[in-house]
């Protein structure tokens, strides 16, 4: 594999540079929300319905303890991307060494916080009645390799700044084909349960990590840190965490919503309805794979180009990533929206279960296709260093808007009040980022465009 230069960043045709950075990007998401529906069904015939909704409880203590190294991911690959733009090798090494201290630092703490509150977490996260015990024996398993997942996504994301894709979409695709094979040896073949899902998980990051690593030690990373960048700036752990803030907070908000839309619904239907949101919310990654993937693949062109001062790339970069996405979206959409009930059957058996699915997957994903512009428009901010509008924008979805809607709603139209509020929440949220991202446009990108 040919190295690449973060130069590219900024003197390939936009167009090119966008579908080299994406396409990669796209494909492990993609396999990666595959692996995650895939492993559904796996658990969900090879275990049963109560596995999935067990599953679904922990998502959110896991999804936000990994998000540290995602957020110090993101949060310091904006700093790196527009410090290589800058032609400023020093801070991006003394960034990149402040993310590999900071990672440790959270993720090790949060997983051990974790483990000790395990049996007051899990039930406050919808882990009641007959879910308990599986999603305690997943829980607990999936803890010990958080810190691991934490260094892979931080990895991920710095490896991305440089301008390298393949490279982290091998880093995506590892833990996600490696999950299915173990998923296989470890629940059909070895029948270990619940356990053998959680250990299929959290094998497939170790091996990830150790890709990773081999990376950054091979001539392919431009990054070659020492001991001394390991010491924490006060300068740079403010920018990494100003920025990372508002990825953690989505995902602390993530973790939020399925706290609260579990207990939601198990009020008005018990486990099925559990459930039911365990399956959508497995579906959410490859609804949205297209713009996350185009998103990841924008954030590097953004930043490099805003470091070096090149707002007329900015710009373009701005309009090709929010068409493209649009159009991805709107195919996977379709989809969704014409072959539910196949897609339910997919999970599981339960005709209790995939008699209602369908009808709520319909209205969760109604809103799908103008969400290219919600995360592409919150991304800009967090690519080019502005903390405080990409974190609104960020929260704009589901704190600002879904979550009172989640509450109001049904209200009036009971459980399917729920459901409503998934795309009555991104209409608004989409108005509001496209609001600032045009105001922003038109102040700072065109009074500075050379």
């Amino acid at each position: 594999m040919a190295k690449t230069s973060s130069k590219d960043l900024g003197t390939q045709p936009i167009g090119k540079l966008l579908i080299k950075q994406a396409v990669p990007a796209s494909i492990g998401i993609l396999v990666m929300s595959l692996n995650i529906l895939v492993d559904t069904i796996f658990v969900g015939n090879w275990i049963g319905s109560t596995a999935i909704a067990a599953i679904n409880v922990v998502l959110p203590v896991s999804f936000f303890i990994a998000a540290l190294g995602m957020a110090i991911g993101i949060g310091g690959s904006s700093i790196i991307s527009r410090a290589l733009g800058a032609d400023n090798m020093p801070k991006a090494l003394k960034t990149f060494g402040n993310q590999i201290t900071l990672t440790f630092l959270f993720t090790v703490s949060f997983a051990i916080f974790g483990l000790y509150f395990v049996d007051t977490l899990i039930p406050a996260f919808g882990g009641k009645g007959t879910i308990f015990d599986p999603a305690k024996t997943y829980y607990e398993i999936i803890l010990y390799g958080v810190p691991v997942l934490g260094f892979v996504m931080m990895g991920n994301t710095v490896i991305r700044a440089e301008g390298n894709p393949k490279f982290a979409m091998y880093a995506m695709l590892i833990p996600s084909v490696g999950n299915l094979v173990l998923d296989y040896i470890f629940i059909n073949i070895m029948d270990f349960g619940m356990a053998g899902a959680a250990w299929a998980s959290t094998g497939s990051y170790i091996v990830s990590f150790i890709f990773i690593l081999w990376y950054f030690l091979s001539k392919n990373s431009e990054l070659k840190i020492n001991l001394s960048h390991f010491k924490l700036e006060k300068t740079i752990i403010a920018e990494i965490g100003s920025l990372g803030f508002v990825t953690l907070a989505r995902q602390a908000v993530v973790s939020v919503t399925f706290l609260l839309v579990n207990n939601a619904l198990y009020k008005f239907g018990g486990e099925t309805s559990v459930t039911v949101y365990a399956i959508v919310g497995r579906l959410s990654m490859f609804a949205l794979f297209p713009i996350y993937g185009i998103t990841q693949g924008f954030i590097p062109i953004a930043g490099f180009n805003f470091g070096s001062d090149q707002h007329d790339r900015v710009k373009e970069v701005i309009y090709t990533a929010i068409k493209y996405a649009t159009i991805l979206a709107a195919v996977v959409f379709i989809l969704l929206m014409v072959f539910p009930e196949v897609i339910t059957k997919w999970f599981t058996t339960d005709v209790d279960v995939i008699n209602v699915t369908p009808t709520n997957m319909r209205w969760a994903f109604a809103a799908v296709p103008i969400l290219a512009l919600q995360l592409i428009g919150a991304a800009y901010f967090q690519a080019v260093g502005k903390a405080f509008p990409a974190l609104i924008l960020t929260l704009t979805r589901q704190a600002i808007f879904f979550i009172p809607l989640m509450y109001i709603m049904p209200l009036y139209f009971g459980e399917l009040g729920i459901w409503m509020s998934f795309p009555i929440s991104d209409v608004l949220s989409t108005i509001v980022t496209g609001f600032f991202l045009r105001r922003e446009i038109r102040l700072k990108l065109n009074r500075n465009t050379r």
